[in-house]
């Protein structure tokens, strides 16, 4: 995650991770959320700088990336077991 450190990866991945499971209707649970959120931020901030050529910065705007990001795998594995 673009300019934070270990432990508020950790925290902000675990809120948007949460955020995109209500969002999704998904049952996981928080290593899952944790996990989600911080891969996804990672793949969501790779795809920003791809395209747009700058990501969101700072706290909300890592969250923000989190959840898009997190929403966007657990539909692409809904999408792998069949279940979109």
């Amino acid at each position: 995650m673009t300019g934070l450190g270990w432990f508020a990866a950790i925290i902000v991945g675990a809120l948007a991770g949460w955020i995109a499971e209500k969002i999704m209707r998904s049952d996981m649970g928080l290593l899952a959320n944790i996990g989600l959120g911080i891969v996804g931020a990672i793949v969501a901030n790779f795809l920003l700088v791809a395209i747009v050529g700058a990501t969101l910065g700072g706290w909300i705007g890592q969250l923000i990336v989190g959840v898009i990001g997190a929403c966007l795998l657990i539909w692409v594995a809904r999408l792998i077991r069949g279940r979109a």
